[in-house]
């Protein structure tokens, strides 16, 4: 199925309901959006300190896969200690 083809059905709908099709439309897709954005500034804020850490392993190492599993680690431990 289209997408604009979905829209116009659910536009018709909501207008048929007396509810402003697009006007509710356009507010689910902002709500959803700055959902998004809040969820992703939220997990970044948390991941500062393996992505930190992650860093230093390379800078120190030069390995990738060191690097990666000291990100993991500090990940884990950090989502732990939230919980």
């Amino acid at each position: 199925m289209n997408f604009s083809v979905f829209m116009i059905f659910v536009m018709s709908i909501l207008d048929s309901l007396g509810l402003g099709g697009v006007d509710w439309v356009f507010l689910l897709v902002l709500v959803i959006i700055g959902l998004v954005v809040i969820v992703l500034i939220k997990l970044f804020l948390v991941l500062i300190p393996a992505i930190l850490v992650a860093l230093l392993v390379w800078f120190l190492t030069g390995d990738l896969f060191w690097a990666g599993v000291a990100f993991l680690v500090v990940a884990l431990l950090s989502l732990i200690a939230k919980i």
